[in-house]
């Protein structure tokens, strides 16, 4: 089981950086990996800090959540010799210096800039190899910084699409329950009990949670570290991803770059929470109330995407049994996007 050590969430804690490192027992100098807007959000700001306080630093600009990129933040790591990894950024930063920070054997704090997936905490690294994107092992960060002020003045989009993230946990764990009656997979009540109550409570909290607010920010974040807990106890991304993952990725596939991740994941729950026979209306009110997309026509997606993303997603990571089986026939998949209203 691998956890945070230390998480520190609140207005302006992105000052304390090398406070935290220290708490951490962090030494030696610290490669920054982090995008061109972050970089200008708090990147910078981090990497003065850190220097001021007697830490040797060095920024890694990154674009691509992908491998050539973990390469050269090896590359960079190993030449200025770090002891350590800061991730300042979304979701491309965070899993570029997690997987990283494996591969040199370091450890790395996670310090994000919008709430919009749970790649924050987790132990699972989404990285384009070879043209196509997987979920790869990684480390969870050491220490998560969760500045409320930097976070809370993100787009409403990302907030929005890591409400999508957190509630899409519901299906999961149907998903892997399913899996455990049928196929025997291993299960663990935990873990399962810790993600769905994350679930619940930003469904629960959904008509409060508003852009701009640091408040909605904290309740956000803290759901989002709940649920990367919740897949380190499981030892796997079982507790949160599931069937609407697998659609969600499909999507990506078919026609990428159209939707945030956690946006996807929105639209798949409310179709695989209707397959589940479970009350789909709920999770698309939820969506709704966090202004979070509910049809496919929101993003940009055609019918054909979504059809054909429902009758090829359970090919993406066969091995994991979900709602889908062993593949929705087109028919189905259609009515069920129309009854949802997705389409």
């Amino acid at each position: 089981m691998e956890l945070p050590r230390l998480v520190v969430v609140g207005s302006g804690v992105a000052r304390e950086v090398a406070d935290v490192c220290r708490d951490l027992k962090l030494k030696g100098g610290a490669l920054i990996v982090t995008g061109p807007t972050t970089c200008e959000l708090a990147g910078e700001e981090v990497s003065r800090r850190m220097e001021d306080d007697g830490f040797d630093t060095s920024l890694m600009i990154t674009k691509y959540s992908k491998i050539e990129e973990v390469e050269r933040a090896e590359r960079m790591a190993a030449d200025m010799e770090a002891g350590f990894l800061i991730a300042v950024g979304g979701g491309r930063s965070i899993d570029v210096a997690k997987l990283a920070s494996q591969r040199a054997k370091l450890h790395f704090v996670s310090i994000p800039t919008a709430a919009s997936h749970d790649g924050i905490c987790s132990a699972q690294a989404s990285i384009t190899i070879e043209g196509e994107t997987t979920s790869v092992s990684a480390h969870a960060p050491l220490g998560i910084i969760a500045d409320t002020a930097i976070i809370s003045k993100a787009p409403k989009r990302l907030l929005a699409a890591g409400c999508g993230d957190i509630i899409s946990n519901i299906t999961a764990i149907r998903d892997w329950k399913l899996a455990s009656r049928l196929r025997g997979e291993e299960y663990s009540e935990y873990a399962s009990a810790l993600s769905e109550m994350t679930a619940k409570m930003i469904v629960e909290t959904a008509p409060s949670l508003k852009p701009g607010l640091e408040e909605s920010a904290r309740v956000v974040v803290k759901a989002l570290i709940s649920s990367g807990v919740a897949m380190s106890i499981a030892g796997s991304s079982r507790p949160a991803s599931g069937s609407e993952h697998k659609f969600a990725h499909a999507v990506n596939r078919i026609d990428p770059g159209k939707a945030l991740h956690g946006e996807l994941c929105g639209l798949g729950t409310i179709v695989m929470m209707y397959l589940h026979g479970g009350d789909w209306k709920m999770i698309r009110s939820a969506l709704q109330e966090v202004g979070a997309p509910t049809s496919a026509s929101e993003i940009g997606i055609d019918e054909e995407t979504v059809v054909e993303a429902l009758t090829t997603a359970h090919n993406i990571r066969p091995e994991r049994y979900t709602i889908l089986g062993s593949g929705l026939p087109r028919e189905a998949a259609a009515a069920a996007a129309k009854k949802t209203k997705i389409l």
